[in-house]
């Protein structure tokens, strides 16, 4: 009886992979790529992100290359798209890792790397809204951005490890 459950939540788990997985390619080739369109820019890095870490001089030459119009736009695409898609690929992860291990606490691993993205954007958000009014970021806020940003890639290099 008890394998019947447990290959029953197997089966449940693996279609909630498989199924994760293929919202995980939809939503980058029909949603994520296209908001992203509007702040891309021809030269430079197209979201500060995607790298480990960054300076103030970076953040400055990031939102320094982009108009007013380009950064409500790279501030839309935190706040949502980007917001989104954390949960997606936090999913895939963690049921894939579910599945193949059958270590409920492993997920944690995606998990932990979803609020540090959460944590990033939200940094990134004050650091843009600051920009936007003053000019300049703080340097400490760039510090903790940055620091996070590096969290957040430690989590998803391990949820790549596992």
């Amino acid at each position: 009886m008890t394998n019947t459950i447990q290959g029953s939540g197997s089966k449940k788990i693996l279609y909630v992979a498989i199924g994760s997985t293929a919202a995980f390619i939809l939503y980058i080739t029909f949603a994520l790529t296209p908001a992203g369109l509007c702040f891309n820019v021809d030269s430079g890095p197209n979201s500060l992100g995607l790298s480990f870490s960054y300076t103030k001089g970076m953040v400055l030459s990031f939102f320094e290359s982009r108009s007013q119009e380009q950064l409500l736009c790279y501030s839309q695409f935190l706040q949502i798209w980007d917001a989104i898609f954390a949960i997606i690929y936090t999913l895939m992860y963690a049921s894939w890792i579910v599945y193949l291990f059958n270590k409920r606490w492993l997920a944690l691993i995606p998990v932990i790397g979803m609020i540090s993205d959460w944590s990033e954007n939200y940094i990134e958000l004050l650091m843009i809204k600051t920009y936007t009014n003053a000019g300049a970021v703080s340097e400490t806020i760039v510090s903790l951005g940055s620091g996070i940003n590096s969290f957040k890639w430690v989590f998803l290099s391990l949820t790549y490890l596992v």
